[in-house]
């Protein structure tokens, strides 16, 4: 389970945008195939892909909970096709280019490159309000900020040698005051005492490694200087210009989603175990765990107010800051849209 079920952080580590899949050649977005343009079935808006980020474990609770309650049904769609992503998938960016895909769920430091290369894509809700890149270590030497790297060995994967760079120059770290030990994805280096800390997915490694006996500390990136959003939905311009309802409909459908899988981490995880993810093998005991942390990512003050899937212009431009810090100068308005929401939530005040 854990060599499936542990993330390779390529999709939310291409800071030089090369997981974007060709963004160089990318041309006018071709969105409306992936819609089917097809109502055969009856209902109002047809059939729509949705490419997920990874693997269909628990990080797509309220996609799982918006199909199987019938709320994608009840929003006029037919069916919603939920096409697993993974470290060998086509991108979102490079399926919503090729029209594959109608909504994907992405990430900034994946989309902006996309979009700077000519892309016509916005980013309209960020499911994750904190990204889950976290430095994991011993509880018995416990690392729990940047500063405390100073002097230590830090295991990190090429993948995301990047977005670590990035956490040192937003904390002023040089990067000669921390040792870098180059690393794979298995954090057994780290429970065998070779690195003082490791760059973990908060809601992977510390959760696996506590399983086996390691007692483990942890700090965010989020908290120190990089605070991205994660698991955003992402779509073609022409669907927020030509398909504004049908966007709107789809996005009330995944709000009611993961309203009640932020309710239910029990239900969640079955569902994910059970019946999405049940080619996975996945363990039901961990998938709780992940969904119970999880919620503290898909949950913040400002969601509480605002309404789940939101962003607060602060937290924009905290992302926009975080980008810049990444080597990535973009405007907020080239890549954030979320007046789709906000419209929902004027016109729905009770799904808040």
């Amino acid at each position: 389970m854990n060599s499936i079920d542990r993330r390779s952080f390529l999709r939310f580590s291409a800071l030089t945008g090369a997981a974007v899949g060709g963004a160089s050649v990318l041309a006018a977005c071709g969105g409306s195939s992936a819609t089917s343009g097809s109502t055969d079935d009856g209902s109002k808006y047809g059939k729509v892909a949705v490419q997920l980020s990874w693997i269909k474990n628990i990080e797509f609770a309220g996609e799982y909970f918006a199909d199987s309650r019938g709320y994608f049904k009840e929003a006029g769609f037919g069916t919603v096709d939920l096409i697993a992503g993974g470290a060998a998938s086509t991108s979102v960016e490079a399926g919503l280019d090729t029209g594959k895909v109608w909504i994907g769920l992405s990430a900034p430091q994946t989309t902006a490159p996309a979009v700077l290369e000519g892309l016509p894509a916005k980013i309209v809700g960020a499911t994750y309000q904190k990204n889950p890149f976290a430095i994991v270590s011993a509880a018995g030497k416990p690392i729990r900020s940047p500063a405390e790297m100073k002097g230590r060995k830090i295991g990190v994967q090429d993948t995301n040698q990047l977005i670590f760079s990035a956490l040192l120059a937003a904390n002023g770290i040089a990067p000669g005051e921390v040792t870098v030990v180059p690393a794979q994805f298995d954090p057994t280096p780290l429970a065998n005492g070779e690195v003082d800390g490791w760059v973990s997915y908060v809601t992977n490694e510390p959760i696996t490694l506590a399983a086996k006996g390691f007692a483990n500390d942890h700090f965010l990136f989020a908290d120190f200087g990089l605070p991205l959003v994660a698991e955003t939905l992402t779509v073609a311009q022409s669907t927020i210009d030509n398909e504004r309802d049908k966007l709107k409909a789809f996005l009330t459908a995944q709000i009611k989603g993961w309203k009640d899988a932020v309710a239910d981490p029990a239900e969640s995880a079955r569902l994910a175990v059970e019946v999405y993810g049940k080619d996975l093998k996945l363990s039901l005991d961990e998938q709780i765990k992940e969904a119970t942390a999880q919620n503290d990512l898909v949950v913040s003050a400002a969601t509480r107010t605002d309404g789940l899937l939101t962003m607060s212009d602060a937290l924009i431009e905290q992302n926009i800051a975080a980008l810049r810090t990444a080597k990535i100068d973009i405007k907020a308005d080239q890549l954030f849209d979320l007046s789709i929401l906000r419209e929902i939530y004027a016109e729905n005040p009770s799904l808040k």
